[in-house]
């Protein structure tokens, strides 16, 4: 059994969100041909172009066939978080995008798993609708932002979000987003290869250091791209917290290499010598087979990395395709159980 636990989908339209609510910047679709659609800003700018593959879940369901994906977890495209926009606005956002969600887990239910959004600008609101995508939609949890518009993550306001998320068994896909340094590396789409690993680390920091993972312990975290520099860059956060705790343990935590396991990340690296690493460093059992499915920069080979390791042993293989995604989302594996998953399995 295959599972994608990072895969993100869009509506086919939406209604012109400038006009919804009385000022600009939001993102908007024009479908300019069959199967193809730009997202551009209300301004006018152009954001990207996409395929059928990232509003249809027929189209979806034909890649995974070809590709031996049994099962796709779908969150929303990062730009669409509208962290900015008044909180008013970003719920009733939220609102229409879980809903949507929902529905493609609903009418497909063996095939897709949603994650919800939230306003996490107004924590209030965030946990009102976290509330509702648990409890009303059967969501298994939401995919948030690696910064709040220039808020870390272990900023206190956001642990009534962790707290709700912990009592109603949540998990929390953290995707990097609003890059730091965008203004500075706007060339060589540096925001997206340097700037969302940074972000990445930046956020598993955040948490560690911020005591969230001590205080929330029971909070299933994940973060995108394997962990982005975090891996990488361990020994020197490690050796940072050893040689100047006064700057770095604020919070008396414990030594950042412990926390290694407490948390889970997605395969995406694209070397196999990267995934080696992060399998020796995390373990299997924290690594879920991702590809940022439909997008360019993702894995769109499905695994086929992990497939052809011959350094990993048929049961590594094993919980990185299913049984990590499954952990993290707290559902069991019959939910998922159709004649074509059997199959393959047997």
């Amino acid at each position: 059994m295959r599972i994608d636990i990072h895969a993100h989908i869009l509506p086919e339209t939406w209604p012109p969100l400038k006009d919804r609510y009385g000022y600009g910047g939001f993102i908007q679709i024009q479908h300019v041909e069959p199967g193809v659609a730009h997202m551009v800003y209300d301004d006018g700018r152009f954001f990207r172009a996409v395929k059928e593959n990232c509003w249809n879940p027929e189209a979806i369901l034909q890649d995974m066939e070809r590709n031996k994906v049994d099962v796709m977890v779908l969150s929303t495209v990062p730009v669409l978080f509208n962290y900015w926009a008044k909180p008013e606005d970003t719920l009733d956002w939220s609102r229409f995008l879980n809903d949507h969600l929902a529905s493609i887990q609903a009418q497909y239910p063996t095939r897709f798993v949603a994650l919800g959004t939230l306003p996490m600008q107004a924590p209030d609101l965030a946990v009102q609708e976290l509330e509702r995508c648990v409890q009303e939609l059967h969501l298994p949890g939401v995919e948030i932002g690696s910064n709040i518009e220039g808020v870390n993550l272990d900023d206190e306001q956001f642990f009534a979000v962790y707290e709700a998320a912990e009592d109603m068994g949540a998990c929390i896909f953290v995707h990097p987003w609003n890059m730091m340094g965008m203004d500075q590396m706007r060339k060589y789409w540096l925001p997206w290869l340097v700037g969302m690993p940074a972000e990445t680390s930046r956020a598993i920091c955040s948490l560690m250091f911020g005591g969230v993972f001590d205080r929330f312990p029971k909070l299933r975290f994940l973060f995108a791209h394997a962990g982005g520099s975090f891996p990488i860059t361990l020994g020197r956060i490690q050796h940072g917290y050893d040689c100047r705790p006064d700057l770095v343990n604020l919070n008396n935590v414990r030594p950042p290499r412990e926390y290694v396991g407490h948390f889970w990340v997605d395969s995406i690296t694209h070397d196999a010598a990267a995934l080696r690493y992060i399998v020796e460093l995390f373990g299997a059992r924290r690594i879920a087979m991702g590809s940022d499915y439909p997008f360019p920069l993702g894995d769109l080979t499905h695994g086929s990395i992990i497939e052809n390791a011959t350094f990993l042993s048929p049961e590594q293989k094993e919980e990185i395709f299913a049984a990590a995604a499954l952990e993290f989302l707290g559902l069991p594996k019959s939910r998922f159980v159709s004649e074509q998953a059997e199959s393959r399995v047997e």
